[in-house]
């Protein structure tokens, strides 16, 4: 069956990837993404490739624009929501400004919410919906100098079991990826961030911080939670809801 996919942070990464995997399995993709230019530019990729694309601009911090878009969106059914979009800061905390502190948040657990409290009533009226959210594996373990991101991804996983019981009596779920590092953009920066922070090489960071507690000392791919995610989708995880998918080369195994 199609279904209509609504990613945030969908012009790159993670999101991009996702969108990529759904609509090549026949999904119509909406991508969502404060850079109008590189949404736009996501989806001339994903048509190149005859898939089904709609790039929307949102800001996911504003709150008014994202109530809206039941209404913005016209004859547009969300089936799957993704809450993808994410930042980081690395900065020990009494150097952490606090605005940016505030953004991470914003954008990484209230965002996540809003979206969920606005397409979540049609979900409810055709009885399917399926809300994956990306979160890390810093959803489930700490790293220093990541505070606000890690209070963010924790923030997800509690939120994502409160709204597992109040779907219980819809065929909607939610639950949250949580995969260790990921070789995106934001990653990448992170490296060097943290070779300052740390006083230590790149090379070190990689590693002796990001690989070093994995078992399988691998990034994890992109296409690891494409698939997850199409997975989640199917009637084969319709039962699966309010969990912690965790991908992680067996870190929390330890």
């Amino acid at each position: 069956m199609t279904h209509t996919v609504f990613i945030t942070g969908g012009a790159s990464g993670i999101g991009f990837g996702i969108a990529e995997f759904l609509g090549q399995q026949g999904h119509r993709i909406l991508v969502a993404d404060i850079n109008e230019k590189a949404a736009n530019s996501a989806c001339e990729k994903l048509h190149l490739q005859g898939i089904s694309c709609r790039p929307v601009i949102l800001d996911v911090t504003d709150a008014a624009a994202i109530s809206q878009l039941p209404t913005t969106l016209h004859d547009e059914t969300i089936d799957i929501l993704v809450n993808n979009a994410g930042i980081q800061h690395v900065s020990k905390i009494e150097d952490f400004p606090p605005e940016k502190w505030q953004l991470l948040i914003n954008i990484m657990l209230v965002a996540p919410a809003m979206l969920t409290q606005a397409l979540l009533p049609g979900m409810r009226a055709r009885n399917y919906g399926r809300i994956i959210n990306v979160g890390s594996i810093h959803s489930v373990v700490a790293s220093p100098y990541k505070s606000a991101y890690v209070a963010a991804k924790h923030g997800l996983l509690g939120f994502a079991k409160t709204i597992a019981l109040e779907t219980g009596e819809h065929n909607i779920t939610i639950n949250t990826l949580c995969p260790a590092y990921v070789k995106t953009p934001l990653v990448e920066a992170q490296i060097t961030k943290q070779a300052i922070e740390n006083g230590i090489s790149e090379e070190d960071v990689v590693n002796k911080i990001m690989l070093e507690p994995m078992p399988k000392k691998a990034f994890i791919e992109i296409s690891e939670l494409a698939l997850t995610a199409h997975f989640l989708i199917s009637d084969g995880a319709k039962n699966i809801t309010g969990q912690t998918l965790i991908l992680d080369g067996g870190w929390t195994a330890r």
